[in-house]
């Protein structure tokens, strides 16, 4: 498993912006774009680049905190 597997990423729609909202909360605020698909590829392309930033600078990664929700059945 790569290091960049271990955070949570989504991708939501905002009616209020009226784009596709890339997130991954605990490495970087956000991106944004028009095609779902397209914008998960490129978010993970950031997060992994987020986790190499941090291994070059010597620098200690976040630990993963934010999960997704589970309903209970």
């Amino acid at each position: 498993m790569k290091e960049s597997d271990k955070y949570h990423k989504w991708v939501e729609w905002s009616e209020e912006d009226q784009v596709y909202i890339g997130k991954c909360p605990d490495l970087i605020t956000g991106i944004h774009g028009n095609d779902p698909v397209a914008l998960y590829g490129e978010l993970c392309e950031v997060v992994e680049d987020v986790v190499n930033h941090f291994k070059a600078e010597g620098r200690p990664l976040p630990p993963p905190q934010v999960r997704p929700i589970r309903e209970v059945a």
